[in-house]
């Protein structure tokens, strides 16, 4: 096989990779429902690029009916290039909105310079965000996060917050009036890389919070970045416990009744774990055991 048509396989083999992906998260979620209308939230980045592409490719043969609305919202960062998404979506033939709203200045004005800026802009733009839903429409929230964003934020939330939760892949939002989703809860930011680089799409830089350095999340990206590379997989393994969460083997009395436990009650209990009551030999016989009747 020569190497163009190994790269044209590789390609293939990414891109149905992304759509099973994005379609088991939107199926295991309940993420659409005949008639919606998804407001896509557009960055300019390349997540928001990618969930765009699948969505619109899955749009096409899914078995209900539902419409995609991209939104952009131009902040007034200086340099921001106006024209680029306009152009790219109007290539497209895709419904879109691009809202102005000048959130630069009001951050600048509020945050001193050289602090984090991201919080104050996050905010303003979830606000806007969810008012533009509102004005359109739109049944649905959808935003470009991945499964490296989702266990980041475990992360930052335990170092900094003392608390267990991470973005979920589905929520109401705060003003209580939309459903926010996440597609690309199952997909990896290293495969939207490539399929970025695949479809070439025309990426905007965030220059208003991309600019500063150090800050915590770019940390905790380089800690789990390493740890991938030393043992591959870690990184989904975490997202996976996520999943797969014992709540009578966690702190939290009010999702689990230490106060009332007891062995009288122990038939009727589900929660149940018994992986560190089993010696890890017991563990790796299991193992084998398993890998040879497959």
């Amino acid at each position: 096989m020569s190497d163009q048509r190994k790269q044209q396989y590789s390609d293939n083999k990414l891109v149905k990779r992304l759509q099973r992906q994005v379609g088991t998260a939107i199926g295991d979620f309940n993420m659409i429902s005949e008639g919606d209308c998804v407001m896509v939230c557009l960055s300019g980045g390349k997540d928001s690029y990618a969930m765009l592409d699948i969505l619109l490719q899955l749009q096409k043969r899914a078995p209900i009916n539902f419409r995609l609305v991209a939104v952009n919202l131009d902040q007034k960062q200086p340099g921001f290039p106006e024209h680029v998404l306009p152009e790219y979506l109007d290539s497209l033939g895709v419904e879109y909105k691009v809202v102005v709203e000048d959130t630069y200045s009001i951050v600048t004005d509020k945050i001193p310079a050289g602090k984090t800026t991201c919080s104050l802009c996050s905010r303003l733009r979830r606000g806007i965000l969810y008012r533009t839903a509102i004005e359109l429409g739109a049944t649905k929230i959808a935003l470009g996060h991945h499964m490296d964003d989702m266990v980041e934020t475990l992360f930052l939330n335990m170092f900094h917050g003392a608390r267990l939760k991470s973005m979920p892949p589905k929520l109401v939002s705060d003003d209580k009036k939309n459903i926010v989703i996440r597609p690309l809860a199952y997909c990896r930011e290293t495969d939207l890389q490539a399929f970025s680089e695949l479809r070439q799409f025309p990426i905007i830089p965030c220059n208003l919070c991309g600019s500063q350095e150090n800050l915590q999340r770019k940390k905790i990206k380089a800690m789990l970045s390493q740890w991938d590379r030393e043992q591959p997989g870690r990184v989904v393994n975490i997202f996976k416990s996520m999943s797969r969460v014992t709540r009578s083997h966690l702190l939290d009395r009010d999702l689990f009744d230490f106060e009332n436990l007891s062995t009288a009650h122990a038939e009727q209990l589900t929660d149940f774990d018994i992986a560190f009551d089993e010696s890890p030999m017991e563990v790796l016989l299991q193992r084998s055991e398993m890998a040879s009747n497959h």
